[in-house]
């Protein structure tokens, strides 16, 4: 059985279905343990920055220092992925899936643990590490597991929440164990997640069957070299300037390296990332609004974050509940998405609706003040966001994967995974360097000590980067209505396929 995508005008391409076969009777279950692992991943990249000034002041490391504990995550996690999705294609799913589930899990115990700033930041790096295998395994086990669309849709809608809504959650859940525990129990938490995810795995899974040919090793180094170099160029933007040799000289790097690895990728006997996998328009037009979704978000997480505890004199916990709204309205429009609107009218409404709206929430937040309210003024700015959100990360991520041969399940989900984490490293790097120059340029000719010339500097920084992340999506609303296909995504009538691109 096959099916046929057209990937432009006079074009097709012919890929084969994954199995029609009877699905697991206990694919919601699967789908129960496939969740727990993402939220344990997607969850990380937040759940620590709330703890890190409690970490910060256990371990004594300086302020320059603080952000490599969470670039570190970045650097191995962004860099690897595309070689952990192949990974699981070559070696079996199940197995990856599970062996990530235990180097995840060692390394948060280790992090935990850390009683210098040397391990918790080594301790981070082997997180992102093992969580290069494990995310691509979770995303292509969903992939292969749910084949009937109407199922798949709404799999995908809640796997999409929780992508969507696992920052939010991290930052809860990060405020909740600061508080009442320690720092270190936002690592320890992990162990709890990942004997859950283990257990439930090693019960529900099958073994898949593994891809008999070799491991793309040049193309695995130049990918992976490419992404780490721009990871490690942007986040280099928050304590260099743009004309340092620190920034651009990584930037122009990791640049010749991805282009050297697309070239490769063309005469590659086994390419790592076979291009047809890009190169369908509505796929494309997924894995772009990903990166700039994962760029524009961090714009709510981090600087709400700050704008909470340093302007309003937020507890760590009252600023993790203060995002639940948000994580409400993006579960409801994502179910939305994904179960009615993509399967009636197609992405190309749907997805430039939701970076609309997210771009509009962005922009209201620019009012917010030192008097501004939660209830008037705060929480209609974060729930417009979360709408849009919700018809963008869940939408686009079922569309990225779907149509893509069961040989190349693993790599399209780690695709994914990839274009999220660079786009928020990117979107981080970006933000903090334009709101930390808004906020040196208001404090030009006037008393930095004065605490009222302070806290309106904090807000100039944050208004500049919620400008920025409206930009974001604006430009990401621009380009997902010129790459989207018309339509509703056609299905091969003779069986129950993933949903076509």
């Amino acid at each position: 059985m096959s099916q046929t995508s057209l990937d432009g005008p006079g074009t097709a391409t012919v890929s084969p279905l994954p199995s029609t076969s009877a699905p697991p009777h206990h694919r919601w279950w699967i789908l129960a343990v496939v969740g727990v692992a993402q939220l344990m991943v997607v969850l990380d990249a937040t759940i620590v920055n709330i703890a890190l000034p409690s970490a910060q002041k256990a371990l004594g490391f300086s302020d320059g220092d603080r952000q490599w504990v969470v670039t570190a995550y970045a650097l191995a996690f962004g860099s690897l992925l595309l070689l952990g999705g192949r990974i699981a294609d070559l070696f079996g799913r199940k197995m990856t899936f599970l062996v990530g589930l235990v180097g995840f899990a060692g390394a948060s115990a280790l992090g935990g643990a850390a009683n210098s700033f040397e391990v918790l930041v080594t301790a981070r790096a082997g997180q992102g590490l093992f969580g290069a295998l494990l995310a691509p395994a979770a995303l292509s086990l969903l992939t292969t597991t749910f084949t009937h669309p109407k199922e798949r849709a709404r799999a995908f809608s809640i796997y999409g929440a929780i992508a969507g809504a696992g920052g939010a959650v991290g930052l809860l859940l990060g405020g909740v164990l600061t508080e009442h525990l320690n720092w270190r129990w936002t690592l320890y938490v992990n162990l709890v997640f990942a004997a859950v995810a283990f257990v439930g795995g090693a019960l529900l899974l099958h073994r898949s069957a593994r891809d008999k040919t070799s491991l793309d090793i040049p193309g695995a180094v130049l990918v992976g070299g490419g992404l780490f170099s721009l990871v490690y160029g942007f986040s280099n933007a928050e304590t260099h300037d743009w004309d340092s040799s620190q920034t651009w000289g990584w930037l122009v790097a990791g640049v010749v390296l991805l282009a050297a690895f697309t070239r490769w990728q063309t005469k590659s006997s086994h390419p790592l990332l076979p291009l047809h996998v890009l190169l369908d328009r509505n796929r494309g037009a997924s894995f772009v609004a990903v990166l700039i979704s994962g760029a524009g978000m961090f714009g709510v997480f981090l600087f709400l974050t700050y704008y909470l505890q340093q302007s309003l004199g937020y507890t760590p916990v009252e600023t993790g509940l203060a995002f639940l709204p948000m994580v409400g309205s993006l579960m409801i429009t994502s179910a939305l998405a994904t179960s009615v609107l993509l399967p009636r009218i197609g992405p190309k409404p749907v997805v430039p609706l939701g970076m609309g709206l997210a771009a509009a929430g962005m922009a209201w937040m620019t009012a917010l003040d030192l008097n501004s309210s939660y209830a008037t003024d705060v929480l209609p700015a974060l729930v417009v966001a979360g709408l849009g959100l919700g018809l963008v990360m869940p939408p686009a991520m079922a569309l990225a994967t779907a149509g893509v041969d069961a040989e190349h399940a693993g790599v399209a989900s780690a695709t994914v995974n990839a274009m999220q984490q660079v786009g928020g490293s990117i979107g981080t790097a970006l933000l903090n360097t334009l709101a930390t120059g808004a906020a040196t340029d208001y404090l030009a000719g006037k008393n930095p000590r004065d605490p009222a010339v302070q806290a309106q500097a904090g807000l100039e920084a944050y208004s500049t980067a919620y400008w920025w992340s409206a930009v974001f999506f604006a430009v990401g609303l621009a380009i997902s209505l010129v790459l989207y296909r018309r339509g509703v995504p056609e299905q091969d009538p003779d069986a129950a396929p993933v949903i076509h691109m």
